[in-house]
């Protein structure tokens, strides 16, 4: 299993922050579908203050395209993500329409290390 870790900012406004958590503690149900479909097998989002950590655990059919092909052709998801855009705002170093961005990973404990 694939694991990939992306980050990505709010804005800092404590209303608007604690209404992102609040749309997080209900997920439409069309969302969770749409990344099960996408070969994602588990995801969790932390957050510190506005700074948001997603960790995604995926199948090997997984590919960030075909997630995208298949948002762009979901109406309920351009629909959640256009909500959720009023919420976010571009990590510094961002292309333009650019949000959550991959994490490269720079340590992990080995057993044995």
């Amino acid at each position: 299993m694939k694991r990939y870790c992306l980050a990505l900012d709010l804005k800092e406004d404590k209303k608007m922050i604690d209404a992102y958590d609040d749309y997080h503690k209900n997920v439409w149900p069309e969302i969770k579908d749409s990344l099960k479909e996408a070969g994602i097998l588990d995801m969790e989002i932390y957050r510190t203050g506005n700074r948001l950590f997603m960790i995604l655990k995926v199948s090997e059919e997984f590919s960030f395209e075909k997630k995208a092909a298949l948002d762009e052709a979901n109406p309920k998801v351009q629909e959640w993500e256009a909500l959720m855009s009023r919420f976010q705002k571009p990590l510094p170093g961002s292309k333009p329409g650019e949000k959550w961005l991959l994490m490269e990973r720079v340590f992990k404990l080995e057993p044995g290390d």
